[in-house]
C-alpha cells in the first residue's frame, strides 16, 4: 500500500514538472521595413494581448537588407517590406507562400529640415540649393528610391544625386537631419511625426509622388513548417483592428478584402 502511494506520488510529480521542461514555442519572427518600427510594435503588442500563447520577436531595417538576409537563409516567418519590389524578390525565389501576400498600407514622402533650422524648401527646386541632402540608398532602399523616382520626375535628379547623402534605412536619413549634420532629407510622412528635432519643410503630393505600397507575405521556411501562429499574425496586421493602429501612428491603411477570401494585390 505504501508503495502504491509513493508510486502515485511520483506520477504526480512528473505530470507537474514535465510542461514546465518541454520546449517554449518558437517565437514567431517577422522581418520589416525600419519606417514600421513604432507602429508594428504596437500592433504586435495587440496580437500578443488577443494570442498570449504567441511570442513575435521583430527585426527592423532596410527592406532590401532585409529581403538579402531572407534570401540567404535568415528564419523569418514574415516579411513587411516598404515596396513590392522587395517582398517580389523573395517570392521569386519561391519563398513567400502561395497566395499569402498582400500590400497592407501606404504612406507620403516629405522633405525634412531640422526643428530651428530656417524654412529653407518651399519647392522641390529650392533643393538645389543645398549641399547634402540625406535619403535612404536611392538604389535600393524603398523610400530612396522612391525619392530617387520623385526627383527623377520633376527633371532634379541629375542635378541632385552629387549632394545626396545614402543612409542604411529611412531612420538613418532622419536621424542625419535630426542632428544637424545634413541640411535637409526626404523621409516619410509617418518618420517625420516621430521624431521633434525635425519639421517639415515640404510634403511630396501623394498623386505626383511614386505609388507607395508596403506590402506583407508570409516566408516559406525551407523546413516547410506549419506556422498557424505565423498565419494568425499575417491575418491580425492585415485586419482592420491593426488598420486604426497604423493610421493612429499616420500610414495610410489598404481596406481588408472579405475575411473568406486571402488579401491578395494584382
Amino acid at each position: 500500500m505504501r508503495s502504491d502511494i509513493l508510486q502515485a506520488s511520483i506520477l504526480v510529480g512528473i505530470g507537474l514538472v514535465l510542461p514546465a521542461t518541454l520546449p517554449a514555442q518558437e517565437p514567431i519572427r517577422i522581418f520589416a521595413a525600419a519606417s514600421l518600427t513604432d507602429a508594428l510594435v504596437a500592433v504586435v503588442s495587440g496580437f500578443e494581448m488577443t494570442h498570449p500563447s504567441s511570442r513575435v520577436v521583430a527585426q527592423f531595417g532596410g527592406s532590401s537588407d532585409l529581403a538579402r538576409q531572407i534570401l540567404a537563409g535568415a528564419p523569418a516567418d514574415l516579411f513587411f517590406s516598404a515596396d513590392r519590389h522587395q517582398l517580389d524578390r523573395v517570392a521569386a525565389r519561391g519563398l513567400i507562400a502561395g497566395g499569402e501576400h498582400a500590400d497592407v498600407l501606404s504612406n507620403q514622402l516629405v522633405i525634412v529640415g531640422q526643428r530651428n533650422g530656417p524654412d529653407t524648401v518651399d519647392k522641390p527646386e529650392d533643393l538645389a540649393a543645398l549641399a547634402r541632402i540625406a535619403m535612404a540608398d536611392p538604389e535600393a532602399v524603398p523610400a530612396g528610391v522612391y525619392a530617387r523616382r520623385y526627383l527623377e520626375s520633376q527633371g532634379l535628379w541629375s542635378r541632385l544625386r552629387t549632394r545626396v547623402v545614402p543612409t542604411l534605412d529611412v531612420r538613418g536619413a532622419l536621424a542625419a537631419v535630426a542632428s544637424g549634420n545634413i541640411d535637409a532629407g526626404f523621409v516619410y510622412r509617418t518618420d517625420a511625426s516621430m521624431e521633434t528635432r525635425v519639421k517639415i519643410l515640404y510634403t511630396v503630393p501623394r498623386e505626383v509622388g511614386p505609388p507607395i505600397f508596403y506590402s506583407l507575405g508570409i516566408v516559406q521556411r525551407s523546413q516547410d513548417r506549419e506556422r498557424r501562429d505565423a498565419r494568425a499574425l499575417y491575418r491580425y496586421v492585415t485586419s482592420e483592428a491593426a488598420g486604426k493602429v497604423f493610421k493612429r501612428f499616420g500610414f495610410i491603411f489598404l481596406e481588408p478584402e472579405p475575411q473568406d477570401q486571402p488579401k491578395t494585390r494584382p
